[in-house]
């Protein structure tokens, strides 16, 4: 008899999996690192395991992931431990709501751009409130979901962004996905930047520290953070002018 804890773990698992097929970071055919045998060799240690993975996604299968297993795709995919686990929070956090079909409220959003100020999105989490609170908006040509925006402050990117600027950024799903010299926001311990990044590797080549350089590097010095468990990265897609007057 399986205990209702682990039948509701494996519920979340597949809300989180579907999630992650909708990021784009699971895609269940792939042969390019992406596939459910990647997936299964991450959580399960063996990549020929895939069919285990495909039983925990069948409802009607009496087998369901464990707690180990359930905490290895949390640190492989930056998946919420507290919503996985203890079901509390949401599958990513409150710091970029997903917006999709998957979300009941969607409906009521009036675009898939998730729209804050720096100091609330620097927190652990962004005060998202009721849906009617949240502020959204849309952009030609800029769809999916896990899309945030923000305005610039200060002058450190200048003159790539300028202060004032709105960037738009989209969340990564592992920081092994990092490219260097790109423009990332790096959100740690209620920090953020936005700079470019290059990923620092200890002797294991596991990805230790990042190196942010600033595009205005005559007034602002490169300097180099932990990585943690509670690191999130966000790639910067594209930007938003602030209107000159006067």
């Amino acid at each position: 008899m399986i205990r209702q804890d682990r039948i509701q773990l494996n519920d979340r698992f597949i809300k989180v999996f579907k999630l992650l097929e909708k990021r784009g970071d699971i895609i269940k055919n792939d042969r390019n690192g992406k596939g459910v045998g990647d997936l299964a060799e991450k959580i399960l240690e063996n990549k020929s395991y895939g069919h285990i993975v495909r039983a925990f996604l069948n409802k009607n299968d009496k087998r369901v992931i464990d707690y180990h297993q359930a905490k290895k795709l949390c640190e492989e995919y930056n998946v919420n431990e507290s919503y996985l686990i203890d079901g509390k929070g949401e599958p990513f956090g409150l710091s970029v709501p997903i917006h999709d079909e998957l979300n009941d409220v969607s409906a009521s959003y009036n675009g898939n751009i998730l729209f804050t100020n720096k100091h609330a999105f620097a927190g652990t989490t962004v005060d998202v409130g009721t849906a009617e609170d949240l502020e959204y908006f849309s952009i030609p040509g800029i769809g999916g979901a896990g899309l945030v925006a923000f305005p610039i402050d200060g002058n450190s990117m200048e003159p790539v962004i300028q202060d004032g600027d709105i960037v738009i950024c989209r969340e990564i799903g592992s920081i092994n996905d990092v490219r260097d010299n790109e423009i990332y926001a790096v959100k740690a311990d209620g920090r953020l930047w936005v700079k470019y990044v290059q990923k620092i590797k200890d002797n294991f080549q596991k990805v230790a520290q990042l190196k942010l350089i600033s595009a205005n590097y005559l007034e602002h010095d490169p300097f180099e953070e932990e990585v943690n468990e509670y690191t999130r990265l966000y790639k910067v897609i594209s930007r938003i002018n602030k209107i000159q007057t006067g």
